[in-house]
């Protein structure tokens, strides 16, 4: 794991870990999960993202209180972490047979696919020979053909129309389709496209409760605002929704609603602003949105009504943490 794809990590606000965790944070605190507590002695400084109890002296970052919370090493708690925010880990930096490529100083930025150099010199291997930086992109020729005709398992089915009773014009809509690796684990493929239609990344949910990983993505992928199709179907004036997550976006859809969805209340790119931006001065619409009952979904809502001045704000009942859940309660058919 990169140096880059571990800052993503530190950088998920410590609170929003907290809560998926299952503390319940206020005021910036919360009754610590290390020794016996009654009086809320675990306190956040958001400014510095950080954690510490004042009574057993347990601190840290995300990825410390993941560890010490779910007692997991190092790399498991950043697979959760990954894992819970749909932060997509890519490999910037590839292993050669006859080497490691070896970064000196600066950061590698991607922007448009092309991966540009600051204040860097070209890579050595370590055999002394001088190469070029490799770039991983995402190769969607050889995804295309995997939904041109989606084909779903009985653990795709299950999960789809029994667990979230989707509408199956949905479904097909969003061209789920599913596969097994080669340990028989059953994944549900999830395709983004762009507003034109293309094939810009992949999104692969394990359908097995609780097992880690619970997402991959192919190398390159460009998981970003999903559903953008829908845009195109959109009349003046009609409301568009905004979702957090894909599983959100598909029971807005079957709830008979046009959204689109971020995919994680943590990950919300620039790219991703500045579209939401445009969107903002082409539609003449208002954008709506159930933010999930959570400090992190909050969050992400007081980050989109900077951009999207009109954005209307939905408030889930009590017992549903997400609409999805509202959905099944509300909306599902029996």
């Amino acid at each position: 794991m990169e140096k880059y794809e571990l800052q993503k990590l530190r950088e998920l606000p410590i609170e929003g870990v907290a809560e998926r965790l299952g503390l319940r944070v206020k005021m910036h605190k919360a009754l610590c999960p290390f020794h016996d507590d009654h009086h809320a002695s675990l306190s956040f400084k958001v400014s510095k993202n950080t954690f510490r109890c004042f009574v057993c002296g347990a601190s840290g970052g995300p990825i410390d209180l993941v560890m010490r919370y779910l007692n997991k090493d190092f790399l498991d708690a950043c697979r959760w972490l990954a894992d819970k925010h749909n932060v997509i880990l890519e490999e910037g930096v590839r292993r050669q047979e006859t080497g490691v490529w070896r970064q000196e100083t600066g950061v590698w930025r991607q922007e448009t696919g092309v991966w540009s150099q600051e204040r860097l010199r070209v890579g050595e291997r370590s055999s002394g020979m001088s190469g070029v930086w490799r770039n991983v992109t995402f190769d969607a020729s050889r995804y295309e053909r995997f939904f041109e005709r989606p084909w779903l398992n009985d653990e795709a089915r299950r999960f789809l129309f029994e667990e979230r009773r989707l509408d199956p014009r949905v479904v097909r809509w969003c061209r789920l389709t599913s596969w097994k690796d080669k340990q028989g684990v059953p994944w549900l493929q999830i395709p983004y496209y762009d507003r034109e239609g293309r094939l810009i990344g992949v999104q692969n949910r394990n359908l097995v409760k609780d097992a880690m990983p619970r997402f991959r993505f192919p190398q390159g992928s460009q998981c970003c605002i999903y559903n953008l199709p829908v845009l195109n179907l959109l009349k003046p004036g009609e409301a568009l929704f905004i979702a957090e997550g894909c599983s959100d976006c598909w029971s807005l859809l079957s709830a008979g609603h046009k959204a689109i969805a971020i995919p994680s209340a943590t990950l919300l790119k620039r790219k991703d602003a500045d579209q939401l931006s445009t969107l903002h001065s082409q539609f003449s619409t208002t954008f709506q949105m159930f933010p999930d009952r959570d400090e992190p979904g909050e969050r992400l809502f007081l980050q989109l009504q900077q951009l999207l001045p009109n954005l209307v704000h939905h408030q889930l009942p009590p017992g549903c943490k997400d609409f999805s859940d509202y959905y099944l309660s509300k909306c599902a058919p029996k």
